[in-house]
């Protein structure tokens, strides 16, 4: 009597436990999920490096680009770098007229640096090798005050290039246009020179590796453009590019 009296006394609890809720499974291990680290930031989709922001204030020599770079981008040689500021001529293109950047654009003095396989310069510029031969690549760049005015200015130093994509055959000419676009507000664009012999249809080869070339440059409010002598490939042009546009 005694088991089965104790029997019933257990059934009806649980029953009632059933009907109460008070009967509830055991809690999941924590060790089943393991705890995040303390500090430790959730992962996000796309977690690379975040996109760098525009450009805002006044250039600095810090603006412009180094010359590692050149090393990265293949270029074996030894290059040199001299600084300057002031106006004076900048990497207009030969057909379109020879004008400093003042004339052109107006404004305040740019900053110039020069890239060179060699000490000797002319004694009028220091960012020029007294033998053009040695010139690796120049870069002239400003701050416009805003990225609209900025904006402007890079237009109009491309427009400058546009009429030397087309030259009658045997004479120099750029390739068409590339842009790169790094992230809102921070774009270049840049044309490849080839020589007059590979232009025997008063334009561009096609499938032809360019040998350097002029990019125009802009971050935010500070716009630039850059002249590339060394002869540099497509890839080796956008890797150039992209740095400078990004470190402007």
């Amino acid at each position: 009597m005694r088991a089965r009296t104790i029997a019933v006394i257990l059934s009806a609890a649980i029953g009632l436990g059933l009907l109460t809720g008070r009967f509830v499974l055991p809690a999941r291990s924590h060790r089943a999920i393991p705890a995040a680290a303390p500090g430790a930031a959730a992962s996000s989709r796309g977690s690379g490096s975040p996109l760098p922001r525009p450009a805002e204030g006044p250039m600095t020599a810090r603006h412009l680009l180094a010359a590692a770079e050149f090393k990265k981008a293949g270029f074996s040689k030894r290059v040199h770098v001299r600084d300057r500021v002031g106006d004076g001529r900048y990497a207009n293109a030969a057909c379109a007229g020879e004008k400093t950047l003042g004339e052109t654009l107006g404004g305040p003095d740019a900053h110039f640096r020069g890239f060179m396989t060699t000490e000797d310069t002319d004694a009028s510029d220091p960012t020029l090798a007294a033998n053009i031969e040695d010139q690796v690549a120049r870069e002239v760049a400003a701050d416009a005050g805003s990225p609209a005015l900025a904006q402007n200015y890079a237009q109009r130093l491309l427009l400058e290039e546009v009429p030397c994509q087309t030259e009658p055959p045997g004479h120099w000419v750029y390739g068409p246009t590339q842009t790169i676009t790094v992230a809102p507000g921070i774009t270049a664009s840049w044309v490849g020179s080839y020589d007059g012999g590979l232009n025997t249809a008063g334009a561009a080869p096609r499938g032809m590796k360019p040998c350097g070339g002029i990019a125009v440059l802009r971050n935010g409010s500070h716009y630039g453009i850059l002249e590339v002598d060394a002869c540099l490939d497509t890839a080796a042009m956008t890797r150039i590019v992209r740095a400078a546009v990004t470190q402007l």
